[in-house]
């Protein structure tokens, strides 16, 4: 079961989405609304979401056809890094400008017991399906970086699954590892969508299909999958070092890290189309576009 967030004859409206792909309008607000009631009312939020939608006809028209909001606006946005090794090799790649015969800071992280988290937006720098990212203007090597996020309540606890984008500025990162929050946080730089899986309805997480296709001028110019049967390390375990010590929102999304990197020639331009599909959660679909001051 997903939870989409729309617009619905000028206002905005909660809806799920069944396996089958009918969608059904919810009475609840926002996504962290639905979670508090199931909360308070000690049941699931599938279990929620079913009896609010018992009895009730399917709305008309197809998720695709909808005009898709963010579909939660997280107060705070966090990412994992080097959880893949594909991202490991890429990082070194940058730090060491293609030498690949060299040990580097990222393969300590990678073996390490503390994961790499760092912050990565908040929901005013975030944007939804069919949002515009855009680029950095003081970067020449930027790329998208297609992630399975985690929806958080104030716990810890994994109430859904979403999509992000962790839009990324591979020369800044490379030349100098305290660049870091340069190379991840500007203005649009993360998205997430298209909607959020309830965590309940995923079988085996671990075992999710991840697609990732970039378009120029019409005509695809990238294309890479992966899966996070990849992953190096567990969701608990990056949670669980996310919480420490730290004061955790409601709505927290974590985003998971990426196994899908373009090719070391290619850089994001202006009017680049990117999806990111994930399996059973859907296709975030972004358009690109240059620094705007």
């Amino acid at each position: 079961m997903r939870i989409i967030h729309f617009v619905n004859e000028g206002r905005s409206q909660l809806a799920a989405v069944n396996d089958e792909g009918q969608m059904f309008a919810l009475p609840q607000n926002n996504f962290l609304s639905l979670i508090q009631e199931a909360d308070e009312k000690q049941i699931s939020p599938l279990e929620l979401v079913l009896n609010s939608t018992e009895g009730r006809e399917a709305l008309s028209g197809q998720v695709e056809q909808m005009q898709l909001l963010v579909p939660i606006e997280a107060p705070e946005v966090w990412a994992a890094g080097v959880t893949y090794e594909r991202s490991r090799d890429a990082r070194n790649y940058e730090a060491t400008e293609g030498r690949l015969d060299a040990l580097t800071f990222y393969d300590k992280v990678y073996d390490a017991v503390r994961p790499e988290i760092f912050f990565k937006s908040t929901a005013a720098r975030t944007v939804g399906p069919g949002g515009e990212v855009q680029l950095r203007s003081d970067s020449v090597w930027q790329v998208p970086e297609p992630e399975l996020g985690l929806v958080l309540n104030a716990k810890g606890r994994i109430v859904g699954y979403t999509i992000g984008n962790d839009m990324s500025c591979r020369d800044i990162e490379g030349e100098n590892p305290l660049y870091l929050p340069q190379a991840k946080v500007w203005k649009r730089s993360c998205s997430l969508g298209p909607a959020i899986r309830l965590a309940e309805t995923v079988d085996d997480p671990y075992n999710l299909q991840i697609t990732s296709r970039i378009y120029r001028n019409g005509e695809q110019a990238v294309e890479g999958t992966a899966n996070t049967s990849q992953l190096k390390r567990k969701f608990d375990e990056l949670t669980e070092f996310l919480m420490r010590d730290n004061e955790l929102f409601e709505g927290t999304v974590l985003l998971t890290g990426t196994c899908i990197v373009p090719p070391n020639e290619f850089t994001l331009a202006p009017g680049d189309r990117i999806e990111i599909e994930i399996t059973g959660i859907g296709t975030l679909v972004n358009h690109v576009v240059g620094a705007v001051s």
